[in-house]
């Protein structure tokens, strides 16, 4: 077991023996130097501290945009972070100028990154969904989106191989055994990481930090003893069965995405608007069903579909469905130790219905006000909600009455939830919200079909 963090640095190999748990937005400020990545609201929503991380996965060298602001120094173990002082008059850069894409300039390294990571991963996605977590408060978006167009006619394909060539050299010169920094942890494998929570059993676990990286920023906390699963190999793989999916507790919402999206489209349509593409290469499936919210945008699927959750403890499994996890706000059936070691989604049945809607304020980037999803095959439905009550959960009057009629159900439905009101919506607004919602599914209307109008 090593005892320093080993990844590289626009190129530079570094070593760390201290830090682990530190943002890597101040460590490159504070200790590099590195003032291109800026500060601008330190939870993961604004974009101006954009970096890129290259990794590689599956065996093909991967680039992906995070938020530093959230992100903890010990995740980057393996990897290499690159940021805007490494591209020196890249062909974004160049595209940004001519197409006049900066005006006061503070977000605009930010916009340069996630511009960057959206041409060397070589993706094919619309330029608005690389650029929806990247806050601009005075160009406004279009000069910035002919840039990202203009970007792929300025690129020099030669220089761009020979790059990726010596980058994949430097990768996979890396060690990949498990590592020990002070009270960070980050094991390579399930067994490791169960001993280690038998003898931590208060540790913190660590994924992609969208939820954890805020107790340090925003409640300054000193997290202690930390387990950091996004290295741990069992639990970073995706298995796609003839009937169903089986998620690893540490892969990310972008790795799980075209496996979750075959299921139905609805799902893919939900997970393109649950933060940005910065949060989705960071945070997993499984950290947004440990960390509870009553409005985690996964859950109500997963409750449709009827999905379980493999629970490991020490060298002992378990299996339990998702609408038993739960036993109150932010509470849990976990255990001291355990921890979510994969996720079970069964997939749609021929001739089943399904549809998912998301309600916010903002279209993207936004926390819900109301999240539904509905599943059914003739008389049977499964309905589930987020925003509606102190945990995702069932609507099971409203399911049992699915069978005399969508009117029927609907007024089973608000004896299922009595919502708070909240800055976000208030209680009749939910109530309504819902059973419009289901009334648009039994009518077959889309997701798409909504926000289409």
């Amino acid at each position: 077991m090593r005892a320093s963090l080993e990844f590289f640095l626009n190129g530079e190999r570094v070593s760390l023996a201290a830090d682990a748990t530190r943002t890597v937005l101040t460590w490159l400020r504070e200790r590099r130097g590195l003032i291109g990545t800026k500060e601008g609201c330190a939870e993961g929503d604004c974009g101006a501290c954009t970096v890129v991380l290259a990794d590689l996965h599956g065996g093909k060298l991967r680039y992906q945009p995070v938020n530093a602001c959230i992100l903890c120094l010990g995740t980057l173990d393996g990897k290499e972070v690159i940021t805007v002082e490494n591209l020196k008059n890249h062909a974004v850069q160049q595209a940004m100028v001519e197409c006049h894409g900066s005006q006061c300039g503070f977000c605009t390294p930010g916009f340069v990154m996630a511009l960057y990571a959206h041409h060397k991963s070589g993706s094919t996605g619309a330029l608005a969904d690389a650029i929806a977590g990247n806050l601009c408060r005075c160009t406004g978006y279009r000069p910035i989106l002919e840039a990202g167009s203009r970007m792929a006619q300025l690129a020099d394909a030669a220089d761009e191989s020979a790059d990726d060539k010596a980058r994949r050299a430097r990768l996979e010169a890396l060690p990949k055994d498990a590592v020990r920094v002070d009270g960070f942890f980050a094991p390579a494998s399930a067994a490791e990481l169960a001993g280690y929570l038998a003898r931590h059993p208060q540790a913190t676990l660590l994924a992609g930090g969208t939820d954890v990286g805020l107790m340090i920023t925003k409640q300054h906390k000193d997290l202690g003893e930390v387990a950091y699963i996004g290295r741990v190999a069992e639990m970073r793989v995706v298995h796609d069965g003839k009937g169903e999916l089986e998620i690893g507790g540490a892969v990310t919402y972008a790795e799980a995405y075209a496996a979750l999206a075959g299921i139905h489209a609805d799902i893919g349509e939900l997970l393109r608007r649950l933060g940005a593409v910065q949060v989705r290469a960071a945070g997993t499936l499984a950290g947004n069903i440990a960390n509870g919210s009553p409005i985690g945008d996964t859950m109500p699927v997963l409750l449709a579909l009827n999905a379980s959750l493999v629970l490991q403890k020490e060298s002992s499994s378990r299996e339990i469905p998702l609408d038993h996890f739960y036993t109150g706000y932010r509470k849990s059936v976990l255990q001291p130790g355990e921890f979510i070691r994969a996720v079970r989604i069964p997939k749609l049945a021929p001739g089943a219905r399904f549809a998912a809607y998301k309600l916010s304020k903002r279209f993207d980037q936004d926390i819900s006000a109301v999240c539904a999803a509905f599943h059914a095959k003739g008389s049977e439905a499964r309905f589930g909600f987020g925003g509606m009550a102190a945990t995702p959960a069932r609507a099971r009057r409203a399911e049992a009455a699915w069978q005399g009629g969508v009117e029927a159900a609907c007024v089973a439905l608000a004896e299922d939830f009595k919502p708070i009101s909240d800055a976000r919506a208030s209680s009749w607004y939910r109530t309504a919200a819902a059973q419009n919602l289901l009334r648009k599914f039994a009518r077959g209307v889309s997701s798409r079909e909504i926000l289409d109008l």
